[in-house]
């Protein structure tokens, strides 16, 4: 498996562990606000692979606790179970990022216990997923997607992974009927934050704004009778 970066260690990408974080390529969709456009590509210029990745996770057995691996959508390399095996073999907890276009992936990765932390992205409400992922187009067929999306949406839900929901607040793709729309998809969950949009020279599509502090805000009263814990990331 080819890894197409590497972040040597953080504290914020893996909750309650020093971790350090791999990003693989390749991803099903297309998002306009994307920080990682560089990675869409399965077949972008790699780093290392995966036997080099092993190497250096022995090199830091004892200062690290976690590995986190975002993308692209991991859940599209049909190896990474086997991967998953290996880093655990080391002693490391494994936190996977993921779209949840998967889920039957990822119920086997739960069921097998190769995951100790799942992320997931909710893009937008059910009316706005398609526009916000870059899946409008014509001839895209996104229903099935959405089908996908709702069923590891469900998976987590059932609460046999520690988890939580997520959502990149872009002005141009969100508002108030977007954060009614994911309140009802994530009814129930233990955790859920808002992250503001940053734009970054990596971004897909220049010219996207992040909301006002006051907009971040108004979002998170919106989710919060549905959701246990709302909190907003990103914002100064």
């Amino acid at each position: 498996m080819l890894i197409h970066g590497l972040q040597k260690m953080t504290l914020l990408d893996f909750p309650g562990r020093v971790a350090c974080t791999v990003f693989l390529g390749g991803c099903d969709f297309r998002c306009p606000f994307c920080h990682n456009s560089d990675l869409l590509d399965m077949n972008a210029e790699a780093l290392m692979d995966d036997e080099e990745l092993l190497a250096f996770l022995r090199t830091r057995q004892g200062l690290l606790d976690g590995v986190a691996f975002t993308g692209g959508e991991p859940l599209l390399r049909p190896d990474i179970a086997d991967l998953f095996r290996r880093v655990r073999a080391l002693g490391y907890s494994v936190k996977l990022d993921t779209n949840g276009t998967s889920p039957d992936k990822l119920s086997d990765l739960i069921s097998e216990g190769l995951v100790d932390y799942v992320a997931m992205d909710v893009k937008n409400s059910r009316e706005r997923y398609a526009a916000t992922v870059g899946r409008d187009r014509p001839g895209d067929t996104f229903a099935d997607s959405m089908e996908r999306i709702e069923r590891s949406i469900a998976l987590l839900l059932e609460g046999r992974v520690p988890y939580e929901f997520r959502t990149t607040v872009v002005r141009e793709f969100h508002d108030d009927d977007s954060f009614r729309g994911i309140a009802e998809m994530i009814r129930g969950a233990e955790h859920y934050f808002l992250q503001c949009f940053t734009d970054r020279d990596s971004v897909l599509l220049g010219g996207l704004h992040a909301p006002s502090r006051e907009e971040m805000e108004r979002y998170a009263e919106i989710v919060r009778p549905s959701v246990g814990e709302v909190q907003i990331r990103g914002m100064d």
